[in-house]
């Protein structure tokens, strides 16, 4: 374990488990060395829940990280509360959680809560045991997920609101006062320091009520990577079911090290295929071709207006390069009301 990382965890207070069972989601790829120190923060957690088990799932990893991330479970003894499974092929994050949600719904053990975690975060003390409590005292919530932080205790954008045309016309637009004017229709909020009811958590951290799965069944593994937690939380919306932002149970999330997509503080690469592809289905499956005509239109126009703005007033280009092309080549004006089916949306290169 690095010196960074054992700086982060804290020893755990001397406290009686709570009472439920709670199954943890951890879907890796190629990120061993991230995946073994997530662990060891998870091992300080296990006594905070009664019944707390941890699935491991491999998706697909060709670079030795499978037999590696195995091979520590074993050598640290964590496999009397962690299982290793390997997929068959990287197919995607809600493919990978969707092998721990049909293990959870077909188990007799009738497990109360499942946690998506991602392997590039370390759990801080309490915050399964947090979540669990929040869940069991509000029973009309589904879904609920905690604070994703820097090292330093810096709180992370981790809650927000559905994706809509207002706010997909703000963030390519870019102008101060239209921000502020439709600041309550953009997806980002400000950080909560309470409890707080959401549209839709990250899932980094995010709790899910095993009623919920039963209700409106596995994720859609269309989505390769990106808008899938987004989706699953609006299904459950439309179920009936809460979803509530938790700030006491936090983790650190060295953000984008397990997919290399959404790394901060640099000029990001080219956003992936699979990224459009998400984005496309989101709005196509779930508000029709017509609105996602519309959201494409005014994502695209601002687009093109925040190019030329930026042109003549020389302003710095931080967006992903091509991103003006992009947004076109996979716009309902290009592709039409065509979903990928879930072979389709795995990349050639996962």
């Amino acid at each position: 374990m690095s010196q960074t990382v054992s700086t982060l965890m804290s020893a755990p207070e001397a406290i009686d488990p709570i009472k439920g069972s709670l199954v943890v989601s951890l879907i890796t790829w190629e990120a061993a060395d991230l995946t073994i120190d997530c662990l060891r923060s998870v091992e300080a957690e296990i006594e905070t829940v009664a019944d707390f088990r941890v699935v491991v799932v491999d998706n697909g990893s060709r670079d030795g990280s499978d037999k590696k991330v195995e091979q520590a479970i074993i050598e640290n003894a964590w496999d009397s509360w962690a299982t290793f499974v390997r997929a068959q092929g990287n197919h995607g994050f809600g493919a990978g959680n969707n092998i721990v949600f049909k293990e959870v719904l077909e188990d007799e053990r009738a497990t109360d809560f499942v946690v998506m975690l991602n392997p590039d975060t370390i759990v801080r003390p309490g915050a399964f045991r947090i979540l669990v409590d929040f869940m069991r005292r509000h029973p009309e919530v589904g879904i609920a997920g905690g604070r994703s932080e820097d090292p330093d205790e810096t709180p992370q954008l981790c809650c927000f609101r559905f994706p809509n045309i207002l706010s997909e016309l703000s963030l390519y637009l870019k102008i101060g006062i239209v921000d502020h004017l439709l600041q309550r229709f953009l997806t980002k909020v400000p950080i909560p320091e309470l409890n707080r009811q959401i549209d839709w958590v990250s899932g980094a951290l995010m709790i899910v009520r095993r009623e919920v799965l039963e209700d409106v069944g596995l994720m859609d593994e269309g989505y390769f990577l990106y808008y899938e937690e987004t989706d699953f939380t609006l299904r459950a919306r439309r179920a009936g079911w809460t979803c509530w932002h938790v700030p006491k149970s936090r983790i650190v999330h060295f953000v984008g090290q397990s997919t290399g997509v959404t790394t901060r503080g640099v000029k990001p690469d080219r956003r992936p295929k699979y990224w459009y592809e998400s984005r496309h289905r989101y709005f196509v499956k779930n508000h029709g071709l017509l609105y996602a005509a519309v959201v494409d239109a005014c994502a695209i126009s601002a687009c093109a207006l925040w190019r030329a703005r930026r042109s003549i007033q020389r302003k710095p280009d931080y967006d992903p390069p091509h991103l003006l092309g992009d947004l076109i080549r996979h716009s309902v004006f290009v592709r039409g009301r065509k979903l990928n089916s879930p072979e389709e949306a795995r990349p050639e290169s996962a």
